[in-house]
């Protein structure tokens, strides 16, 4: 946990978050050395430590040890969590992912694609763009014959505030190679991703 901890604070300025904060607070108009208040810069720090990660995660790494397998369906993994944030306002987006991929000679661990979602996901981020940018780097990475990318997400920048709609869904999809081109083995990933 330590390791984890000193790893996540290594990768931002907390103590440059920490006065960001408190200045955030004094504008709002409260005392941030009122009791509930006094260690919440440095916890919003750490927290967008977390929140960030993946802005100094290389996605890369999770595809250094492909396997070579001669395997040539569709694999999918379906119902990934992730969370993100949302770059206009830095609030939360969270939902779903479905990744799926027609593989040509490599295949990845099934863990493997969930980080890659992670590490895509954990910077400031449009849904748009990270649906685009988890399909893409999975089109080159392990030279799949296509891939297939579904996200279904709510935005708390539209539910809690704004246009306040709790309980809408967005769905962004990409569609490469194979799935963009053939409309049965479109048609196949979606209806195994239940779309």
């Amino acid at each position: 946990m330590d390791e984890q901890k000193e790893k996540i604070e290594g990768t931002v300025d907390i103590e440059r978050i920490e006065r960001a904060v408190r200045e955030i607070l004094l504008a709002v108009g409260e005392d941030p050395q009122r009791e509930g208040l006094r260690k919440t810069p440095n916890r919003v720090a750490r927290m967008y430590g977390e929140l960030f990660a993946g802005l100094h995660d290389d996605p890369k790494r999770h595809v250094e040890d492909a396997f070579t397998e001669n395997y040539d369906e569709i694999v999918l993994l379906k119902d990934i969590p992730f969370y993100s944030m949302c770059e206009h306002h830095l609030l939360p987006f969270m939902g779903h992912a479905h990744v799926g991929y027609l593989p040509k000679g490599r295949i990845v661990g099934v863990s493997k694609l969930a980080r890659i979602v992670s590490a895509f996901a954990r910077r400031p981020q449009m849904q748009e763009r990270l649906t685009t940018q988890i399909a893409e780097f999975l089109m080159k990475e392990i030279d799949a014959r296509g891939v297939a990318v579904v996200l279904e997400a709510t935005h708390t920048c539209m539910t809690i505030r704004g246009v306040k709609k709790p309980g809408s869904v967005m769905v962004t999809s990409a569609m490469l190679g194979l799935f963009r081109s053939d409309a049965r083995s479109r048609s196949e990933v979606m209806s195994l991703i239940g779309r």
